[in-house]
């Protein structure tokens, strides 16, 4: 079963997403959780700190901020984004889902869908952060420092088992090399609770997300696939992780 949601996208954007398995958690943890990660995402760039309700319209959906946020705000969100049949019963071991963004026009906006407290087998849970594709943000965010402060946030809010962000054509390219349910961006993370990240070739940089896990960052300078010593280099860390067996899929914890 894949764990790797398809959005509808442009090319050549940027995305971060985050990813564990089945955890049974309630609509008000899943919104401690989300108020802590917009804390922190606000942290990494003021694009990153405004969030707006979901509305049939942009200039509506301004009307209604989500910042700062609020546990009751998005508990509320959550039971509505509940699993059910149409008029039926509750799901509740599929957990809470719903999405919202920031308001910019269609290729100037980041948007987030988060999947929380599933906990039915094989369940995956995650929070997609997809950013602008075009537009002053979109170049101003797509660097390594502000992509590793959002892989870090995502880490310590969510505690998933991974976390990528990367270009989707690196997603792309990364879909034909994997033999893992799970993509190796420019900036990783992995939970420690998947074992200890091995030794890997310059540029690549380890540096740890407290007690939780590993960021693994590919290379210093901005990863793209047009450069084959970028391409290589992915291709050499992901043998030595596979080898590791850092990249198999994730079970439930116990």
């Amino acid at each position: 079963m894949s764990m790797k949601p398809e959005p509808e996208t442009y090319p050549d954007s940027y995305f971060a997403g985050a990813y564990w398995g089945p955890r049974k958690e309630s609509a008000e943890e899943c919104a401690r959780r989300t108020v802590r990660f917009l804390n922190l995402l606000a942290e990494c760039d003021p694009f990153l700190g405004q969030w707006y309700k979901p509305a049939r319209s942009r200039k509506d959906a301004r009307k209604h901020s989500l910042m700062p946020p609020n546990v009751s705000t998005f508990a509320e969100m959550f039971r509505r984004g509940v699993n059910r049949e149409e008029g039926g019963d509750i799901f509740e071991d599929l957990g809470f889902s719903f999405w919202f963004d920031n308001g910019g026009p269609v290729r100037d906006c980041a948007a987030l869908r988060i999947h929380c407290g599933g906990y039915a087998e094989a369940t995956s849970n995650s929070c997609f952060l997809s950013l602008p594709s075009q537009g002053e943000n979109a170049e101003r965010l797509f660097n390594l420092p502000t992509l590793a402060c959002v892989v870090r946030s995502m880490a310590i809010a969510w505690e998933p088992d991974w976390v990528a962000a990367m270009s989707r054509t690196h997603r792309d390219l990364d879909d034909k090399d994997a033999k893992a349910d799970m993509w190796l961006g420019w900036v990783t993370y992995l939970s420690r609770h998947r074992g200890t990240v091995p030794p890997l070739p310059a540029p690549v940089r380890i540096e740890p997300v407290e007690d939780r896990g590993a960021l693994i960052i590919l290379t210093p300078e901005r990863f793209t696939v047009g450069n084959q010593d970028h391409v290589a280099l992915a291709r050499q860390v992901r043998a030595l992780l596979t080898r590791a067996e850092l990249l198999k899929p994730f079970q439930a914890r116990t």
